[in-house]
């Protein structure tokens, strides 16, 4: 079984029902056959693409990738953290709700549910009943104040202990607005803004020893990583200059997961050397330009083992996600 773990979709019907539902921190913007959202009088998001609600087109384009399965989380931009905590949850529930429809008997996706990340008991309250309706577990965002906030915030334990209790996966997204005016020419977000966004995030939950606080919750991280992979000896050069004041970031990154969203085999070589392939599983982000068209091109070109590739098209997906 080939398994893609990173995609996103937006269920269209769910956007048709936000015209009825009362949300006073949302607006639904809609102009020229193009939907954006809007949270607490911030600017909107990039109009929804029509691929992300396209179920047809999706599954017809796993068919022709040979992908069996595919894990889909929301869209970043619609996760709603900017909003007064007790209507995100509302917002989280209300979404879940139609995410949780696309896993019909029939269908080939799993989804990953959202929490109202801005409130770490109302995620945490959030998070245990979509793994009560059967989600695996959830993807995150990077920032969970929208823009800024950390994940290793004290207020989030309660949602951190449920996770690791559940063993559930928690996947660990960037957002689009990452927080460096650099950024904004040559598309620089997609090309590098989103790793360090990951790289930054991360890093301070391996400092803050969460991986192994709470052993429970499978941490995946999106984009191979990041920078993770590649930086690990200079965190572990600062880890021992003060190992009384961090938490050793070797054993928190042995303890995560990763996708293979990077393009590059001599990177998936790299990256599986330092994890091991039982911590590497297949990635798309689907339905995105920036994504992965080709998904099993960047494994199948890596000099690994038959036994390392299956692990990573599908054999550790299918025991991490409970497929």
């Amino acid at each position: 079984m080939i398994v893609d773990v990173h995609a996103h979709f937006v269920p269209w019907p769910f956007l048709e029902r936000i015209k009825r539902e009362r949300f006073p921190s949302v607006e639904r913007l809609e102009h020229e056959k193009q939907i954006r959202l809007a949270f607490a009088g911030q600017p909107p998001t990039r109009p929804i693409a029509p691929r992300l609600g396209d179920a047809q087109h999706r599954a017809e384009w796993m068919k022709a990738q040979g992908i069996d399965t595919q894990v889909i989380g929301g869209w970043l931009d619609m996760f709603a953290y900017e909003i007064p905590a007790q209507e995100g949850a509302a917002w989280s529930r209300l979404l879940n709700e139609f995410l949780l429809n696309t896993a019909t008997k029939d269908s080939p996706f799993r989804p990953l549910a959202t929490v109202p990340l801005q409130d770490g008991v109302l995620a945490a309250a959030v998070l245990t009943e979509a793994l009560d309706a059967g989600f695996a577990g959830t993807m995150i965002g990077t920032q969970p104040k929208g823009m800024g906030g950390t994940l290793d915030d004290p207020s989030l334990d309660p949602f951190w202990s449920v996770a690791s209790d559940r063993g559930a996966v928690v996947y660990i997204h960037p957002m689009y607005v990452c927080g460096d005016d650099r950024l904004g020419d040559y598309d620089l977000i997609n090309a590098v803004g989103r790793l360090t966004d990951t790289t930054i995030a991360v890093t301070r939950l391996l400092y803050s020893g969460h991986a192994k606080k709470y052993p429970g919750a499978k941490i995946v991280l999106s984009h191979a990583g990041g920078c993770l992979p590649y930086v690990l000896g200079r965190l572990k050069r600062n880890f021992a200059m003060a190992p009384d004041k961090l938490a050793d970031p070797e054993d928190g990154f042995g303890r995560m997961y990763y996708d293979t969203v990077m393009f590059d085999p001599d990177g998936l070589e790299f990256l599986v050397k330092k994890t091991g392939a039982g911590r590497v599983m297949l990635g798309s982000d689907q339905p995105f330009p920036i994504g992965d068209p080709q998904p099993l091109a960047v494994v199948q070109n890596a000099t690994l083992s038959d036994a390392d590739k299956r692990a990573i098209l599908g054999d550790t997906a299918a025991g991490v996600f409970k497929i």
